[in-house]
């Protein structure tokens, strides 16, 4: 059963744990950067980007897992591991494709594979619940990107292993582990905590559709890799629009947020994504038309910076800040799961 853990307070040391560790994760990260750099370190732009999914992204994106949804053993066993499987992934990502390689990335799919059964039995609680629609979507868009990160993971692996799955040629093994961890993981996080404080304003109702194909579509997208060329440029047009509606809810909301710190973060955050997937909507049809217009290493410095920086790490902070210091997302599932344990008489 999930736990609902209470807000916690300044001093509360449970409130330290996410801070410490993506700012530890984020060292480590730009002392990548700075030795991939100096040709110390053989790694690339598209390396880079995914470690700082389980660096940085992940704890962040645990963080607010926690604090409106609360906890459950899968979820507070894979807090715990995050930190080792984090350092074994940078170490998979350090070494050449290989089996070493592969079986350091097993420990980065153990975190994905914890996350992903804690939202694969919050997500049969949400749909047989009663919540309703839009504590019920909340709920389902959180779980659905716990479950990507267990097939990100699972591609990181393939591709750290040399695998070429279905015949999938790297980057895109690579790329299509980065898609999970932030089209899908942190992206759907970010859109659940939207939906929840739209849903407190009671102006939720076309929001509600919004995320739910903000979090279904990524694994649409990943399938047209495999299945149709048209289905690929289709589905990364529709998931480019769909998080670009979700941008102009996330200004929309984010402005009246009651931290100025958070409403600085939401905007940032909004701008960054709006921009990022107009990228993302020009690339998937200039590859559809086999034009080089935009080509994979150019989409990894300007899409997935903007993605992972300035849309991720902003968004997810800014929900995080506005959590910590106005914590009535929190008390909205408290109430509920106090009402459903109150006896009928």
């Amino acid at each position: 059963m999930r736990k609902q853990d209470p807000p916690y307070g300044r001093n509360d040391n449970r409130g330290l744990w996410a801070p410490i560790c993506a700012t530890a994760g984020a060292a480590v990260w730009a002392g990548m950067a700075v030795l991939a750099r100096m040709g110390i370190a053989r790694v690339g732009a598209i390396e880079l980007l995914f470690l700082f999914a389980p660096l940085v992204i992940a704890p962040l994106g645990m963080e607010l897992l926690r604090a409106i949804g609360g906890t459950d053993p899968f979820d507070q066993l894979a807090r715990r591991l995050q930190p080792l499987g984090a350092a074994l992934a940078v170490v998979a990502i350090w070494l050449p494709p290989g089996r070493p390689a592969g079986l350091f990335a097993l420990g980065w799919v153990v975190v994905c594979a914890l996350m992903a059964g804690s939202g694969l039995v919050d997500l049969a609680r949400a749909l047989w619940s009663d919540a309703g629609g839009g504590a019920r979507a909340t709920f389902v868009v959180m779980d659905l990107g716990r479950m990507d990160l267990a097939v990100g993971g699972a591609w990181l692996v393939a591709s750290r292993l040399g695998m070429r799955p279905m015949g999938i040629q790297e980057p895109i093994g690579l790329l299509t582990a980065v898609h999970f961890h932030f089209a899908g993981f942190a992206t759907a996080l970010i859109a659940a905590a939207t939906l929840r404080f739209a849903e407190r304003r009671g102006e939720h109702k076309w929001l509600r559709r919004l995320v739910l194909m903000v979090a279904g579509l990524p694994v649409v997208v990943a399938a047209g890799f495999v299945i149709s060329p048209v289905l690929k440029m289709s589905a990364a047009v529709l998931f480019s629009a769909s998080v670009a509606g979700l941008a102009i809810g996330l200004r929309h909301y984010g402005r009246r947020v009651e931290d100025a710190t958070a409403r600085v973060l939401l905007q940032v955050a909004a701008g960054a994504i709006f921009a990022g997937m107009m990228l993302s909507g020009a690339y998937a049809v200039a590859d559809y038309l086999g034009s080089d217009v935009l080509t994979i290493p150019e989409m990894a410095r300007t899409h997935g910076i903007l993605n992972a920086i300035g849309f991720c790490l902003a968004g997810l902070l800014g929900w995080l800040v506005e959590n910590s210091t106005h914590p009535t997302v929190t008390e909205v599932r408290s109430f509920q799961t106090e009402v459903e344990r109150e006896p009928v008489h």
